[in-house]
Order: structure tokens, then C-alpha cells, then sequence
């Protein structure tokens, strides 16, 4: 039995980490066998490199090496972790994935959104989620929600290079409705949470997994 893969999208303080710790937390909380984990990272080699992608000392990386460095940790984290949780019919929820290099290095870099989803293709062995979300808010907003934080070296990135991500990502959404759900980040959490819930819900039905 193959399990369910679910996924979150958006820019720097969509509130996606939230909603995905939410989802989890409540498949838990029903019995529902599941991991939740994050891109980049999710393995040690992973983690090994998302230190390296975040680190704002490494101001200097070309966008090149920033999108073979996602690539690997994926490559990595779809090997070890992912395809093993759902050929056990686990649910697995991850904080990114293949759209947020679509996004990030194809629209935000500019490297080309055709080139990063073939290249995305070889890293995942083509498996695509059976739904994702993306939390959209507007770039100003979400950047004054992370005022306060320390910023990585991408959340530190100009507004234009976070627009060009959130353009992005619409793109994608508008291509694949079916599977790409558009929510409105702004709402309160615990509405988006209801939301999440009812989506993932329907999905579970459909792939033979009761409501408990």
C-alpha cells in the first residue's frame, strides 16, 4: 500500500511551517501513521547542507550552487526518508519541497522555472505530492512577521527576489489546481487550520484512509 504525500508551500512567513506541524500533530493525535519533516534537511546529510544553504556568511554562492545544493539535500531526503515512509502507507507531510527550487532558484534566481522542475524530476525519481499546500500572503506581510527573527541568508534576499518567488509560485498554482490548493495566509491559523483538515480529510477517503 502506498501512502499519502502531503506537502507546504510559500514565501518566508506564509505560516506554512505552522500549518504542516498542525496537520501532523492532528493525524497523530487520530492514529494516523505519519512523519512530519522539512526541506532543506530532513536527513543528517541534509541538515549538513541546509547549514550550508542558510548560512548568511555565504553571501558569496552562485545561484548554480545553491540549486545543486537543494538538489542533493532532496535527492538525499526522497531516498532515505520519504520513499520508505510511504511504501510503509505512512502519511508523510513535508515543509517544502520540489516547487519551493521551482520558486526560489527558477523564478527568484531567475535560473528558469522549465530547467529547475527537470532537474527536480531527476532528484525526486519523479514523485510528485498527492497534494500540496501554498500559503500565500503578500511578500510585505510576510517579511514584517519575520522582523523580529534572525534571518537566514535567503530571507534576508531583496523584496524583488521574494516577489519573483511569490509570482512564482501562483504560476504553479493556476497550472495545477487540482493538486496545488491556494489558501490565504492572512486568515487567523486555527481557520486555515480547519481548511487543511477538511482538504486532507477528502484526500484520505479517496486513498482508503477512514476519518477517526
Amino acid at each position: 500500500m502506498r501512502g499519502v504525500f502531503i506537502t507546504f508551500e510559500g514565501v518566508e512567513g506564509s505560516g506554512k511551517s505552522t500549518q504542516a506541524k498542525l496537520l501532523a500533530r492532528n493525524l497523530e493525535r487520530r492514529g494516523i501513521g505519519c512523519i512530519l519533516s522539512r526541506e532543506p534537511g530532513g536527513t543528517g546529510i541534509g541538515e549538513s547542507i541546509r547549514s550550508v544553504l542558510l548560512d548568511p556568511d555565504n553571501s558569496s554562492m552562485d545561484a548554480r550552487t545553491e540549486l545543486f545544493l537543494y538538489l542533493a539535500s532532496r535527492n538525499q531526503h526522497v531516498r532515505e526518508k520519504v520513499l520508505p515512509a510511504l511504501r510503509e502507507g505512512r502519511v508523510v507531510v513535508l515543509d517544502r519541497y520540489a516547487e519551493s527550487s521551482v520558486a526560489y532558484q527558477g523564478g527568484g534566481r531567475e535560473l528558469g522555472e522549465k530547467l529547475v522542475s527537470r532537474l527536480n524530476k531527476f532528484a525526486t525519481a519523479a514523485l510528485k505530492p498527492d497534494m500540496t499546500f501554498l500559503v500565500d500572503v503578500p511578500v510585505a506581510i510576510g517579511r514584517r512577521r519575520k522582523r523580529t527573527a534572525e534571518l537566514d541568508r535567503l530571507e534576508q534576499e531583496r523584496v524583488e527576489f521574494h516577489e519573483r518567488v511569490r509570482n512564482s509560485y501562483l504560476r504553479m498554482a493556476r497550472r495545477a489546481p487540482k493538486r496545488i490548493r491556494l489558501l490565504d495566509g492572512t486568515k487567523p491559523e486555527e481557520e486555515l487550520e480547519a481548511e487543511v483538515r477538511n482538504m486532507v480529510d477528502e484526500l484520505l477517503l479517496k486513498k482508503g484512509i477512514g476519518r477517526r
